[in-house]
This record gives structure tokens, C-alpha cells and sequence, in this order.
């Protein structure tokens, strides 16, 4: 007996409608077209908010260079084999890194790169020599793009690199982890803070590394200050709000006897901040760029 029903055409889902689109003379011919159709799929919930997230820092990548996404030379956390041992280790330690570039007496002079786990040689054998143990150091241009920068990182195992200007000097370093970010948002490792008690830590003298998700009623309380949380909650929107644009990393700030520092930042968001206090005489209350 002949089957007398009709083949009714099965329903395209969202990514065959989008190839579709991609085929025909309405195709998405400029970025901006491209994240319009992906806005509209996201609003119709054919993509996770996450999803779209990650779209949009692939994108954003594509258009960014080492400079844009490195620690600026100021901020650097470096190994000083110039310097006594005793003089640099708690601030490595409270830094909390993988790894960091070990220079002589100059950051533009890099020896290499010392593994965090390396300097354990140093605590049971005070005789212990950094420099037999470095790994060579990667230097990459200002103008790197990030993505071409991402593809090397991974295809050479590769987790460091000092970017340096035109005429050779170090202006910073990058990880692949400040790349990543850029694309899926904060990474939080064994060493990220993961509560309010541990948002602001210690690293020496009158400085403390401040979360810059901290809330402000937070920071009021363990620096006695007077910040009002009416238009902001956090740390981070303080100072953006202070410098009328989301900081970027190396700006400063310096409100009611503390200059903030910005250490780490995405695109679109502070996330890491050095906090100093300072002597009455240098509290005037001013934005300035490190």
C-alpha cells in the first residue's frame, strides 16, 4: 500500500539558517552585519548569554594587539638577580605567578624566565644558582595581533612573552592567559581570590592587591574610608566612574589619601588593582596615567 503521506520539510535549525545565510546575497557582508544576526539569535535564545559572550571576544580579539592586553613595564613582577634574594621574594610570593622574567639590574635586561616552582631550589639550598635554570624568554612586538600571538603561545607551548617597542626596549608582558580572558572572561586559578575575606591582600610596606570586584562598603571597612556605593558597588567602578572611561591597565588614580592602581584589565573591564596609601602631602585627589 503506497504511503499517501507528504514529506513536509523538516525545520532548519538555527545554525543551518545561519549558513544559509551565509551563502545567499544577503549574507553578512561587514562585522557589525555579522554581530547583528548573532544579537538577533541570542535574543531568540538560540544562543546562551556565555555563548555570545565568547563570540564577541573572538571577534574583539581579532582587533587587538600585545599592547592592548599586556601588563605595562611599571606593573611587571620581576626577579632582580642583582638585587639580595630576600629583597624580591615576598613580593613574588604574594604575587602568586607561574612563572616570572628574571632580569639584571635593568628590565631590559632579561636573562630568562623562572618557573615559581624552581625557587624552591632556593629555600633548601641558599647557594642555588637562578641562572642555570631559566628558560628562554620570548619577545614579541607591540603591534603582535592577539590572535596570530594566541596561536603561538599554544602551538609552541609557550605561556610568556615581554613585548617590547621599536627600539628594542621591554614596555611589558603578556600571558596567554590575558588573551584567553579577552575571549571567556575571568580565568580564576588556585591563586585567585574566591571570597570577600581575601579580596584585599597585603604585598608589602603600605600596598594591598585589591580585587576590583570588592564592594565599596567592604573596602570602607578594612581602609576606613568614605566612599559612597549610590552609583557603584565595586572597587573597579570607582575608578572608572574617577577617569570617566572603563581604566585601563597602568592608569591611576588617587582619592582620599590611596592611589589606585590599575594591574589588570579586560576590554570592558577592571579587574585587578594595586591600592597604596600615601603620605598626607601627595593625596591630592587627581587622575594621572602611569
Amino acid at each position: 500500500m503506497a504511503d499517501n503521506k507528504t514529506d513536509e520539510p523538516k525545520e532548519k535549525n538555527f545554525f543551518e539558517k545561519l549558513s544559509d545565510r551565509f551563502f545567499h546575497d544577503d549574507a553578512p557582508e561587514t562585522q557589525k552585519e555579522l554581530l547583528d544576526d548573532l544579537h538577533i539569535a541570542h535574543d531568540r535564545k538560540l544562543l546562551t548569554d556565555d555563548g555570545m559572550h565568547m563570540i564577541e571576544g573572538v571577534m574583539r580579539v581579532n582587533s587587538l594587539r600585545a599592547e592592548d592586553l599586556m601588563v605595562p613595564r611599571t606593573q611587571m613582577i620581576v626577579i632582580d638577580i642583582s638585587e639580595n634574594s630576600q629583597d624580591w621574594i615576598k613580593q613574588v610570593i604574594a604575587a602568586g605567578h607561574s612563572r616570572f622574567p628574571v632580569i639584571d639590574g635593568d628590565k631590559d635586561n632579561v636573562l630568562g624566565i623562572l618557573l615559581a616552582k624552581d625557587l624552591l631550589r632556593l629555600f633548601i639550598n641558599p647557594e642555588y644558582e637562578i641562572r642555570q635554570h631559566l628558560r628562554q624568554a620570548v619577545f614579541v612586538p607591540e603591534s603582535k595581533p592577539a590572535d596570530v600571538l594566541l596561536k603561538e603561545f599554544r602551538l609552541k607551548r609557550n605561556h610568556m612573552a615581554l613585548v617590547v617597542d621599536e627600539f628594542g626596549s621591554v614596555s611589558g608582558l603578556i600571558t596567554i592567559e590575558d588573551v584567553l580572558e579577552e575571549i571567556v572572561g575571568e580565568i580564576d586559578d588556585e591563586y585567585d581570590v574566591v571570597n570577600d575575606a581575601s579580596d584585599i591582600v597585603a604585598i608589602g610596606g603600605s600596598r594591598w592587591r585589591v580585587k576590583a570586584s570588592t564592594h565599596i562598603n567592604e573596602f570602607n571597612r578594612v581602609f576606613g574610608t568614605h566612599f559612597s556605593d549610590d552609583r557603584f558597588e565595586s572597587v573597579g567602578g570607582l575608578v572608572s566612574d574617577e577617569l570617566e572611561h572603563v581604566a585601563q591597565v597602568g592608569e591611576s588614580v588617587v582619592l582620599q589619601g590611596f592611589r589606585f592602581v590599575v594591574t589588570k584589565a579586560l576590554a570592558r573591564q577592571v579587574k585587578m588593582l594595586t591600592v597604596e596609601k600615601l603620605e598626607p602631602e601627595l593625596t591630592e585627589q587627581q587622575p594621572a596615567k602611569a
